[in-house]
């Protein structure tokens, strides 16, 4: 598995200044929902929306703009991935750059997002059904987080497959749920690596928010796009790497 992370860093110091650009729509899409007024927080790095907390209060204008965000959020989501994901394609093959882009990134994104659109509402209506029958944010959220973790197989991978395998997006998430657990070992080396490097990065700038809590807020803002720009284009590279090790003949 060693070999994975090398390929990992080497496609990531090689293309940085692309993945840079593409982590871009990253940044968009985090920014979208705080400008939108969201119910949201951060922590350890990342965005959350308060789902089970807001049911209750939601008029059709608060529900319209929340569809709208997300809507627009999965799109920019949806296309660095894609970006991301051929420039992996790119560094472990011989196809240019230009040509994936210009050939297919329109197809590429309509099917990564119709998975993200399809992944993030399964999660809030199993969120919205379980708190209306719990009626407690405590049961919903566990509920949600189970529902997630048995959905997950199916969506891992399922990007990464779009783009190397050049499959529709039914298809593409039968294939991620099959090397899901083919190779259960590299998901495992994902969450370790991800869980590490997460986890170090917040607890640098917990550790600045408490020495000046003045801008804690500030510090949180901060973290939250350099975890965008920096970490999340890794994570995907280090994701897609090890799909592409379904390929024995590529160069790797």
């Amino acid at each position: 598995m060693a070999d994975v992370i090398t390929n990992a860093l080497e496609t990531y110091t090689k293309h940085a200044q692309l993945l840079l650009i593409s982590s871009i729509s990253f940044v968009i899409a985090i920014l979208i929902p705080i400008f939108a007024a969201f119910p949201t927080y951060t922590a350890m790095g990342g965005i959350y929306l308060r789902t089970a907390s807001i049911f209750s209060n939601l008029t059709v204008l608060n529900t319209a703009v929340i569809v709208v965000s997300v809507f627009f959020s999965l799109l920019f989501i949806s296309f660095a991935m894609v970006a991301i994901n051929i420039i992996v394609k790119h560094s472990r093959t011989y196809a240019k750059i230009r040509q994936e882009v210009f050939r297919g990134l329109e197809k590429y994104t309509s099917r990564v997002f119709v998975v993200l659109l399809i992944l993030e509402t399964i999660i809030i209506l199993a969120n919205a059904l379980s708190f209306a029958v719990t009626n407690s944010t405590l049961w919903s959220g566990a509920l949600t987080a189970i529902v997630g973790l048995i959905i997950s197989p199916f969506f891992f991978y399922a990007p990464a497959s779009i783009i190397i395998d050049e499959k529709n997006t039914p298809r593409a998430m039968v294939a991620s749920f099959r090397f899901f657990f083919k190779r259960f070992d590299y998901v495992i080396l994902w969450l370790a690596i991800s869980i590490v490097l997460i986890t170090v990065f917040d607890f640098v700038f917990v550790a600045i928010g408490n020495a000046a809590p003045t801008i804690a807020y500030l510090l949180q803002i901060v973290e939250l796009i350099i975890v965008t720009v920096i970490l999340l284009p890794f994570l995907i590279v280090l994701q897609s790497e090890s799909y592409m090790k379904r390929f024995a003949m590529l160069k790797h």
